[in-house]
């Protein structure tokens, strides 16, 4: 009988432990009020930083540093991440009971570092499917140097960024320096359109070596671009596939995609016609992100939709008047956003807008670097005498 009591005993101790860690972790506090004991809860804010070690402010007071998880109660607060050399980052939040909310901020150097990738002079870059390359045409040197280059920005060079381009094509077969060049939809390939003597000419590049014998593809040229648009579509029938058949028709009921986020779970888009989006999670989950959705669209806005999440957020509204380019950031949760000739790069919920650069650049030419450490932009600094090369601005 005393073995049976040991053993209840323990199993009790056990059970015990495990509910006050569960309650524990979901934020409940177990403390003595007016001489009676209360089990009170809590949010957890969860404050983290790229780079770390950066201070939290919770409503104005430095409360801890990132990298910590600590307890609030429920309500909304102002929480601000600062680290001297860097951008501050502002968002309000939404903490509930046994619900954990996350600060994740990305903070961006206030100096950052300009640093040239050419210098021989560059045209019209673009930039691959897997938005790990960048083509782009020389047309100032002599013929062999003269031609179609590309930048691989998953290489690391042991010297420096001017390692990571090599030539693909010169100008010994054709005036590639001037043709017009766009992707196959893997980035195996590459297609270049040349113009001689009004002759319209188009080679098929290979991408990952010099050709010394292009491709002349002209005759075929419809059967290819029509293979490439298949196939560009039938990647996209297959991630909306993977969605249920609610989220496929509110997308294709009112979305002009514009891009996927990386990860595939996020729509950058112009709004088709002006609606207001149901709602397809129901209840709603708990822990997402606080910022306030908008659900109403107006034709021609231009909103973020959260798939994993089923939150809608404006972008830009049609109504404004300035010319914008947006397009993402690797990391799937921030876009780069061109307007007034500046560079930003905000959350994909439209929060924490910071202006990363504001020299001269050339129209759209500005491309996020593969592993999230840099933007590569296209300027001559504002020197009309000599052509435009490619530039990375350090973001870490």
């Amino acid at each position: 009988m005393k073995k049976v009591l040991i053993a209840v005993s323990i199993l009790a101790v056990l059970i015990l432990a495990t509910v006050a860690i569960t309650l524990y972790g979901r934020g409940y506090r177990f403390s003595f009020s007016n001489g009676r004991a209360d089990l009170s809860g809590t949010g957890l804010l969860v404050a983290t930083s790229n780079p770390d070690g950066a201070q939290v402010f919770v409503n104005g007071h430095l409360t801890t540093a990132t990298d910590n998880t600590i307890n609030l109660q429920p309500g909304s607060y102002e929480v601000r991440i600062f680290k001297d050399g860097y951008f501050p980052w502002e968002k309000n939040l939404i903490i509930e009971k046994g619900v954990v909310a996350k600060a994740e901020a990305l903070l961006f150097p206030s100096a950052p570092k300009l640093e040239s990738i050419t210098n021989i002079g560059v045209n019209n870059p673009v930039l691959d499917p897997s938005r790990t390359k960048i083509a782009y045409t020389v047309t100032s040197q002599a013929v062999r140097k003269n031609g179609v280059y590309v930048l691989d920005m998953t290489s690391r060079p042991i010297l420096t960024l001017q390692n990571s381009s090599s030539q693909i094509a010169d100008d010994t077969i054709a005036l590639f320096s001037k043709a017009k060049l766009s992707w196959a939809p893997d980035g195996s390939n590459l297609l270049a359109s040349t113009s001689a003597q009004n002759t319209v000419s188009n080679y098929l590049l290979q991408a990952n070596t010099f050709n010394q014998s292009p491709s002349d593809i002209t005759e075929t040229l419809l059967s290819v671009n029509s293979s490439w648009n298949k196939i560009k579509e039938e990647k996209e029938k297959a991630i909306l596939d993977g969605f249920p058949s609610k989220t496929r028709k509110l997308v294709m009921d009112n979305f002009n995609v514009i891009s996927w986020s990386a990860d595939e779970t996020k729509i950058l888009y112009q709004a088709s016609s002006s609606a207001t989006l149901p709602i397809i999670i129901n209840p709603r989950l708990i822990g997402t992100n606080s910022t306030s959705e908008e659900r109403s669209l107006e034709k021609n806005g231009i909103y973020v939709y959260d798939l994993k999440e089923d939150r809608n957020y404006k972008i830009h509204a049609p109504t404004d008047k300035d010319r914008i380019f947006l397009t993402w950031f690797p990391d799937s949760k921030h876009l780069i956003y061109l307007h007034d000739k500046k560079i930003d790069i905000m959350e994909y919920d439209g929060a924490n807008v910071t202006k990363i650069f504001a020299g001269p650049f050339t129209d759209n030419f500005v491309f996020p670097w593969s592993d999230n450490s840099r933007i590569v932009i296209l300027t001559n600094l504002g020197n009309s005498d000599i052509p435009p090369n490619l530039y990375t601005i350090s973001l870490k």
